[in-house]
């Protein structure tokens, strides 16, 4: 697959995903020096809390000079333009929604590698205040932010679970129990839902948090509560910095895990760091709620998994990679999906994920213990949408 058609593809995808606000951050993103004369990575994210291991790393200044480009890291507003600057090359590093890197890797044939995990939860299905009942989504319709998204394989999974049915490019019908999944920018989603064009959307954070600050919506659920500590988004870099630069990869995957073992240690300060410094532009109130939800505010179908709790540690579990390609195959999308057609389940992470940097930094920051997960680095997955 040549480069121009890659970048065709990712040129209609986000004018499809992202509207206005995607074409603009596409002519923002043209701007940015691609020939990266400097050798530095450029960072690049949306304004999520899930970016926050990036953005403290720079704020607090943990990454190494000379490798990590001191300049702000570059904001964009779409996951669509996200991609379409990483795999183009205008930013060497980004927070990447799993099922997404799954999608430049095998369908896109793009050489990119997982380093680490960038978080765990964080995400939830906000819904219109009057809205206590999921069936009362039928008949709706219901924003999501890319097609390939933790956000949408769960969300359809709780749909299912409670006899609705997830539709694409066909409107919703109450009778039928079918809810209409659109993509949104998340930055248009609140107010979206405040004018009540959706009934409701699943999302990152702060955008759940500023939905109930600003008293417009409310969570429904935590997708915690549905897959026990899922990865949403990893830090993805190009395969040719593994191969050509692997101290630069080490280096930059040292600072992020450092960046997470700050924010879990302190995440009100986190929280103001991310606001003063003008990285996220949401309300300081929602970001700081975002992070540090009340269990007691909430109700949990499994309150032992502590599913309001955006978590920060690294390590990429092989078992969560093959459960969420199976996942995908499940998943309703308005895109290609024949790819998954061709992949194992069984071998997707050895080809996408290289952990080695981030077992060594591991070991440097306290080992596994001091993230909370196993010794051993497995888990089982626990999915339970009901």
């Amino acid at each position: 697959m040549t480069a121009l058609f890659t970048r065709r593809r990712l040129l209609i995808g986000a004018a499809a995903a992202g509207g206005l606000a995607g074409i603009a951050d596409l002519a923002h993103a043209a701007s940015i020096d691609r020939t990266n004369t400097s050798g530095q990575l450029r960072i690049g994210y949306l304004p999520i809390t899930d970016a926050a291991p990036l953005l403290i790393a720079h704020a607090a200044g943990l990454y190494q000079p000379g490798v990590v480009s001191s300049a702000k890291p570059v904001l964009f507003r779409s996951w669509a333009s996200l991609a379409e600057a990483f795999v183009t090359r205008q930013v060497d590093a980004v927070h990447m929604l799993m099922p997404t890197a799954i999608q430049l890797r095998f369908l896109l044939r793009s050489p990119v590698r997982v380093l680490s995990w960038n978080h765990t939860n964080g995400s939830a299905l906000t819904v219109a205040p009057g809205i206590t009942d999921l069936g009362q989504l039928a008949g709706t319709q219901v924003a999501i932010p890319f097609w390939w998204s933790i956000h949408n394989i769960i969300l359809q999974q709780l749909l299912r679970a409670h006899d609705l049915v997830p539709v694409v490019r066909r409107s919703a019908s109450r009778s039928a129990r079918t809810v209409e999944l659109i993509v949104m920018s998340p930055s248009d989603m609140v107010p979206a839902l405040a004018n009540r064009s959706i009934s409701g959307y699943v999302v990152a954070d702060p955008f759940n948090a500023m939905a109930q600050v600003r008293k417009i919506g409310r969570i429904h659920t935590f997708l915690g509560d549905v897959w026990r500590d899922h990865a949403c988004c990893v830090v993805l870099a190009h395969a040719d910095l593994i191969e050509h630069r692997p101290e630069a990869a080490a280096s930059l995957v040292n600072s992020i895990v450092g960046a997470q073992q700050r924010i879990n240690s302190d995440r009100v300060a986190a929280a103001t760091a991310l606001s003063a410094g003008t990285y996220l532009p949401q309300p300081q109130p929602a970001i700081k709620t975002a992070l540090t939800y009340r269990p007691q505010d909430y109700r949990f179908l499994h309150p032992d998994w502590q599913p309001q709790r955006l978590g920060y540690q690294p390590f990429p579990f092989p078992s969560f990679t093959r459960r969420l390609v199976e996942a995908m195959h499940d998943t309703v999308v308005d895109g290609d999906r024949a790819f998954l057609d061709r992949i194992d389940p069984a071998s997707v992470h050895t080809e996408l994920v290289d952990d080695t940097f981030v077992r060594r930094a591991l070991t440097a920051h306290g080992g596994p213990a001091a993230f909370g997960i196993s010794a051993d680095l497995t888990r089982i997955e626990q999915v339970q949408p009901r």
